[in-house]
């Protein structure tokens, strides 16, 4: 079973990703692949729209003779990405407050 991503939780994952270091889409949708059910064709309208929405910003660079985008996280990103972080660690306390009532620490 999984649980369903919104577009608010795609966002923190890509700002968190991209805060690390810049990168390109290829490579972000694969890391976030990795950990969650996600199709790339979901990633690619989350990058443009972060972008549309000044918190990510883009470059290119050659790489083997072709341009690679690059994605950067801007001042405000970084902001986004704060407020991001504070409400995830909230949101999974009072789940996990919910969900694993009565359970003792493994």
């Amino acid at each position: 079973m999984t649980f369903q991503v919104n577009s608010t939780l795609l966002d923190a994952c890509v700002l968190s990703i991209v805060n690390q270091k810049d990168t390109y889409g290829y490579e972000i949708t694969q890391e976030i692949k990795n950990k969650l059910s996600i199709s790339e064709s979901t990633l690619y309208p989350v990058l443009r729209r972060l972008q549309k929405e000044m918190l990510l910003e883009t470059y290119d660079q050659e790489v083997t003779g072709r341009n690679r985008r690059y994605y950067r996280i801007t001042k405000a990103g970084t902001e986004k990405l704060k407020f991001y972080k504070k409400a995830w660690k909230t949101h999974v306390e009072d789940i996990s407050d919910i969900v694993l009532r009565g359970e003792i620490n493994d």
